[in-house]
């Protein structure tokens, strides 16, 4: 008898770290794949990008609305509550044997808290990392504690989540699932990369994603703004933009993106979503990767592509030689991203170290799951 794997998937950047994740699942005759999508993924503000996930051939299980349209707080607080009406639903149909989550995202914590109370064991991905400056930190360290299994990208990332109580022997250091990319997907060329975007890309170029800080002192319009002065200095460098999250804030950045575009039509492109495969080929022939997504921590460091981290929002993730930090002002942007592309960073022939696997995450998770024996009365995990 096959188990039911359940996949939850609520943003692009998560679910095309969990691509092959889920191709695996798929292939696997000992597992059923269940797939919930919710989020971002089914706004049309936001690209439709369960259009994408249809495209790539998986069947989507079940698609659960839960955005409102709405740009603060409590819009997003309320979003949760809709969130555990719909996967209360949801995953009493699926009845899964385990269900995968990733990461940090409100979406999730809704996802996770939902599970737990259906007592359905949960794989959290990505688990004991920090970023002081977003309310993701505190989300991310409750789904810990409501997930039974977990597979961190590092070794001080494992040791952390033990020490949140977890058992050692339910906690292993897989690598960040979304290196697998590196070893088994095939990239686009920069010409194949314009011609899908319809712009006339050249090199060099900038790939630029900014978020807003949802903890700290950081207003996403203002610290937006002053990135797009910085990026004015580079005149010689193209610009890919791409669409902010759905965080309370994300939504009063997009007009201001659009209207740069525009001003810019030859030299700036922007979009809601690249997809997992042009969006790692973007990195890969990119002069810089520019704002303060995760994956200018965790992705972009493998391609030796610097990246030029902006404010708090990542603050406290381990973050390799390549990552280049700054404060959300017009001027130390801008200086930041001249050490970038000058490369004075490093010496010339150096390779730099990513901190966070080798792209094999995939199959030592579809390991764990096959040998899940779930108790749900899980004991705390006491330090010596």
């Amino acid at each position: 008898m096959t188990k039911k794997i359940a996949v939850f998937t609520g943003t692009r950047a998560e679910y095309g770290l969990l691509y092959w994740l889920i191709k695996d699942i798929q292939s696997d005759s000992e597992l059923t794949l269940q797939l919930l999508v919710s989020g971002m993924h089914l706004s049309s503000e936001f690209g439709e990008t369960y259009k994408q996930i249809e495209q790539d051939g998986f069947t989507i299980d079940e698609k659960i609305e839960i955005l409102l349209s709405s740009d603060t707080a409590v819009g997003t607080a309320k979003s949760m509550g809709l969130g555990v009406l719909g996967f209360a639903d949801a995953l009493s149909r699926l009845k899964p044997d385990a269900l995968v989550i990733l990461g940090d995202r409100f979406e999730a914590l809704a996802a996770a808290q939902t599970a737990m109370i259906l007592r359905i064991p949960i794989l959290h991905l990505h688990g004991g990392e920090i970023t002081e400056g977003a309310y993701d930190d505190a989300i991310r360290h409750a789904i810990t504690k409501l997930s039974y299994l977990h597979g961190t990208s590092t070794e001080q990332y494992r040791q952390r989540v033990i020490q949140l109580g977890e058992m050692p022997e339910r906690v292993k250091n897989i690598g960040a699932i979304g290196l697998d990319h590196l070893v088994r997907s095939n990239f686009m060329s920069v010409n194949e990369i314009g011609n899908s975007l319809n712009f006339n890309l050249k090199q060099p170029y900038f790939l630029v994603t900014y978020h807003p800080v949802t903890l700290g002192v950081e207003p996403p319009e203002q610290s937006f703004v002053s990135l797009l002065n910085a990026l004015d200095e580079f005149k010689d460098y193209q610009v890919i933009l791409t669409y902010p999250n759905a965080d309370d804030g994300g939504r009063r950045i997009i007009p201001i993106l659009e209207d740069y575009a525009k001003q810019y039509p030859t030299r700036v492109c922007a979009i809601p979503s690249l997809g997992q495969k042009r969006y790692l080929s973007t990195v890969k022939n990119a002069a810089a990767v520019i704002g303060n997504s995760s994956s200018g921590i965790i992705e972009v460091p493998a391609f030796n592509v610097p990246t030029v981290n902006i404010g708090v929002r990542q603050k406290g993730r381990l973050a390799a030689k390549s990552v280049l930090n700054c404060i959300a002002t017009e001027e130390a942007i801008s200086a930041t991203i001249e050490s970038a592309v000058t490369g004075g960073y490093k010496t010339p022939d150096e390779i730099i170290i990513n901190p966070y696997g080798a792209g094999n995450a995939s199959a030592q998770a579809i390991q764990m799951l096959k040998s899940l024996e779930f108790d749900p009365s899980k004991s705390f995990y006491d330090l010596k």
